[in-house]
């Protein structure tokens, strides 16, 4: 009897013990920002709606998702315009197994716009960001994947949102929704890219945001570095 009541306390022990391990390494967390200002109708939505969850679900970034070592990769995504009008949209998520990857892909399909009458606010969605990453799991690399059409045209813009937030540990990569204004990838470039293996990736209009984000993904959850040249309407 007491050797069965020592068993139980030792199986009980461990069971806590397991309990209040973490849930595991994060290698990267991954904030994916959607532009919804006035710039963006209903139909360029909808291609970044759709497009954004066709590629988490490509087989090339589904692999690199899962396959990736040093832990798992947590994601969040929200849409911004301006000063204020910033609407999360998929709260932290830990991508474990395909069905963690299918779920979040649902609700990305799924989302509904929260705004489509504000001006392109760059800097206060740097900073949202930077408090979704304040409140998200601790992982070996943080990033901002932020896409949009045009450049910061209603109160401060990325680099007073640089000083000003705690981002000095944080990479921001971009991706431009090119119409021809070679003006919007320069920005970008120049304004928008920070910290360590920053990128710029830009898609042919809005009917090539899924083939863009797809790439961006890849890159962004494989931690690939490369170098970039001046603003092309191509990958920087």
């Amino acid at each position: 009897m007491r050797r069965a009541t020592c068993l139980a306390a030792l199986v009980l022990g461990l069971a806590g013990a397991a309990a209040a391990q973490p849930a595991g390494r994060c290698r990267l967390a991954l904030v994916l920002a959607l532009d919804v200002s006035s710039s963006v109708d209903a139909a360029e939505y909808d291609l970044q709606r759709t497009g954004l969850a066709a590629a988490l679900l490509d087989p090339d970034v589904r692999r690199a998702i899962l396959a990736g070592t040093g832990g798992h990769v947590a994601l969040s995504a929200f849409e911004w315009s301006g000063f204020h009008q910033h609407k999360l949209q998929l709260d932290w998520t830990a991508l474990r197994t395909p069905a963690d990857i299918d779920r979040a892909a649902v609700t990305l399909r799924a989302m509904v716009r929260s705004h489509s009458n504000f001006p392109t606010s760059i800097g206060p969605a740097l900073g949202y960001a930077s408090g979704l990453l304040g409140r998200g799991p601790r992982c070996d690399r943080q990033v901002i994947d932020l896409s949009g059409d045009g450049i910061n045209n209603y109160r401060y813009g990325p680099r007073q949102a640089y000083r000003h937030f705690p981002l000095d540990e944080v990479t921001v990569n971009g991706l431009v929704i090119y119409d021809g204004d070679p003006g919007v990838p320069a920005y970008y470039a120049a304004e928008v890219l920070h910290g360590t293996g920053a990128f710029l990736v830009v898609a042919a209009g809005y009917a090539g945001f899924r083939e863009a984000m797809t790439r961006k993904l890849f890159r962004e959850v494989n931690d690939i570095v490369l170098g970039y040249a001046r603003p092309a309407p191509a990958d920087q």
